[in-house]
């Protein structure tokens, strides 16, 4: 659990792909009213592929910690494959167990990536309900 515990702080110390986009197909920011959390995603689509990912925000370990290991798991991916991803491939980046207060925190970056997608493809935002399901 340590070793799990570790990562999560090196990845929230030293985040992968954060930092400036200068000129993304899509940006899409999400706070998480709950604790203030909050993303902005910035994703460069070619050929329906996830070419690139830049994103800033602040907040806790767990939601910046999330957010980069979850943006190196998207490149190279399809918007298609991106868009169907379930909450459960953030938990499996993440190795820890994830309370019930702290799941929002965890999934900020899905519900990001899913409400930049919908506004990609010409759709309105969703909730949160409506985009993780709970």
């Amino acid at each position: 659990m340590d070793l799990y515990a570790e990562s999560i702080l090196d990845h929230a110390h030293h985040p992968l792909c954060k930092g400036p986009m200068k000129h993304p197909t899509v940006s899409h920011e999400e706070t998480n009213a709950s604790c203030g959390d909050s993303l902005e995603l910035r994703l460069l689509i070619k050929g329906k592929r996830i070419n690139d990912i830049r994103w800033e925000g602040e907040g806790c370990a767990i939601s910046q910690a999330a957010m980069s290991m979850f943006a190196g798991h998207l490149k190279g991916m399809t918007t298609e494959e991106a868009a169907h991803l379930p909450p459960r491939s953030v938990f499996d980046l993440l190795k820890v167990s994830i309370g019930p207060r702290r799941t929002k925190c965890a999934l900020l970056c899905l519900h990001a990536l899913k409400n930049a997608l919908r506004k990609l493809n010409g759709e309105p935002a969703q909730s949160w309900t409506e985009t993780i399901g709970n």
